[in-house]
């Protein structure tokens, strides 16, 4: 069973992020065409990758400067947090937080510094599993590759009908084919050729006898498209294990089940070669955090691969090298690294910072001290006359009505009864 979706992903963060992959998949494609006649999605998948990890390099070196900064300053850290042990209460929860946000500001380190890549991360790994299960939405030299048997199934008289029937023998029947109109009807039928299992252009065939030709060259063209060992990229390790089953072909279960322990394997490795947290009693709790999170993440990349199309797989395997590749360099270079140095530097930096505020906080204070100064504390007589002669005329001009008019009329009746 094949899970399509029939048009590109139209969410607002999520959508454009797709929309750009698949145009950097286009190039690729038709990039590694014309230079080397290379037709095979799958390479663009592992091109991208690297791509990708290579212009986020910075983004992880920074993370990693920011671990081993945290583990020389975490010992501050735990010293506030053993001092409000068991204070519950919001008021030093509250300075808790600040004094420890006062640790990484002196050493210059910012608390979110270790999020950054991740944030990135993740929707790119989102659009990239809308693009992959989807690729002639998005990628339009593949698109082509399928428009001119598109294009005679739509000349066959009653193909609607031929097409709906094709779709419960070939067992795709978790797609709604649309003929509203003939563009629809265009999309709809490319995206289910797209994720044909290999019997179902066999029975595509035995559906449309007069295309028997147009249908093998087309299968022709398109089958090194996704193919990856023999299986397609478009379907799940799940969905290929079964249909494997079916037909008996166990190359095929094989190399699906290869791919989920493929990507656990990689993440294990990728895990081991993350530096770790030095805390002295292991009571940390971002330590914890992380050590939960280390066990969980390659579990969840195991289940999770065996259910997502198999090229968001190999995104997810190729990702993982390439990190754990990157990783080698960084800890050899880290070793290197002169902590101390940094540290004074960024010091510096913030006790720059703080002044620079402190100045900032001074003359908005000092500007207010002045502004209002000679209207509360007035310093000389003719200040005081000022003053006293601008609340007589406001207070000839009352409005009728109003407190101060009712103020003037008691005012005026007392200075009456008084001579």
């Amino acid at each position: 069973m094949t899970e399509i979706i029939l048009t590109q992903y139209q969410g607002k963060i999520i959508g454009p992020v797709a929309r750009l992959i698949g145009l950097i998949m286009n190039w690729l494609y038709t990039f590694l065409n014309s230079a080397f006649s290379i037709q095979n999605i799958t390479i663009c998948i592992i091109l991208f990758t690297v791509i990708i990890y290579f212009l986020l390099l910075p983004l992880t070196y920074k993370q990693q400067k920011f671990s081993r900064l945290s583990q020389e300053i975490q010992p501050e850290v735990n010293a506030i947090r053993e001092k409000y042990k068991n204070k519950k209460d919001q008021v030093s929860m509250q300075k808790m937080q600040e004094e420890t946000q006062a640790v990484y500001s002196k050493y210059g380190v910012s608390t979110m510094g270790s999020c950054v890549q991740l944030l990135i991360n993740f929707p790119i790994m989102l659009a990239m599993y809308q693009v992959i299960r989807n690729i002639p939405a998005y990628v339009s030299s593949v698109k082509a590759v399928y428009t001119p048997l598109v294009d005679q199934i739509m000349g066959v008289s009653g193909y609607q009908d031929t097409m709906t029937s094709f779709l419960e023998k070939a067992g795709v029947n978790t797609v709604r084919l649309d003929f509203e109109s003939s563009q629809t009807a265009v999309n709809s039928i490319i995206d289910v050729l797209y994720a044909l299992p290999s019997r179902g252009w066999e029975i595509l065939k035995d559906s449309f006898t007069g295309l028997t030709d147009v249908i093998t060259t087309t299968e022709a063209s398109v089958s090194h498209l996704n193919d990856f060992f023999g299986i397609n990229i478009a379907n799940s390790p799940m969905n290929l294990i079964a249909s494997g089953w079916g037909e008996k072909n166990f190359l095929i279960i094989f190399v699906a089940l290869l791919i989920p322990l493929v990507s656990y394997g990689s993440q294990i490795l990728n895990l081991k070669l993350m530096p770790t947290s030095s805390s002295p009693n292991g009571e940390d709790a971002m330590a914890k955090q992380m050590k939960t999170m280390n066990t969980m993440l390659p579990l969840f990349s195991l289940f999770m691969v065996f259910t997502v199309p198999v090229g968001l797989g190999i995104y997810w395997i190729t990702g993982s090298i390439v990190r754990s590749a990157q990783q080698v360099v960084l800890n050899k270079h880290m070793k290197n690294l002169d902590l101390d140095s940094i540290i004074e530097k960024n010091k510096e930096k913030a006790e720059k910072k703080r002044e620079k505020q402190g100045i900032y906080a001074n003359q908005i204070t000092n500007a207010a001290r002045i502004s209002t100064r000679s209207m509360i504390h007035p310093e000389t007589d003719s200040e005081k006359e000022a003053l006293i002669k601008k609340a007589e005329d406001y207070a000839k001009v009352a409005r009728k009505g109003s407190l101060l008019e009712k103020a003037n009329m008691v005012k005026e009746f007392n200075e009456r009864n008084n001579k």
